[in-house]
């Protein structure tokens, strides 16, 4: 059985409410049914959300210490956690997969929202596409194997 860490930073326990014309109506709960309903039977799907930056630094500590990819969404730490970037630096430098995901399209948000710390350092960035973000993210994971 492979795992797939699915990490998610502040303000994101609020899926479903907060923000719905930005991030739709579905909720982490949905999430967890969508990928775990997409991954082949033989992985699973740990979705996880902090509004604390150390716990979730300790969860990319975790990833490399089991060699587990990471789908990411940093929210707000994204545009300014040098912290959480050197973090995940060391997840794709152990050579183990994590891709930056985001509901909304940053790029298309305030100007702020446009650079990422992290994304230097991710195997890939996925935006803009809901939850299908999370779930295509998932999809190249299990094809890496």
């Amino acid at each position: 059985m492979r795992t797939v860490l699915v990490l998610n930073g502040p303000n994101l326990g609020r899926l479903g409410s907060r923000e719905p014309d930005v991030y739709g109506s579905a909720d982490l709960d949905d999430l967890w049914t969508l990928l775990t309903d997409s991954a082949p039977e033989d992985v699973t799907v740990d979705v996880r959300q902090t509004d604390d930056e150390a716990e979730l630094i300790h969860w990319l500590y975790e990833a490399v210490d089991t060699t587990t990819p990471v789908v990411l969404n940093p929210a707000a730490f994204t545009h300014y956690s040098y912290a959480l970037r050197d973090a995940a630096a060391l997840v794709t430098k152990a050579g183990i997969p994590l891709v930056e995901v985001h509901i909304s399209n940053p790029h298309a948000r305030e100007t702020f929202r446009h650079t990422s710390v992290v994304s230097a350092v991710a195997t890939g960035v996925i935006a803009g596409f809901g939850f299908d973000s999370y779930r295509l993210a998932l999809d190249h994971i299990v094809r890496l194997g």
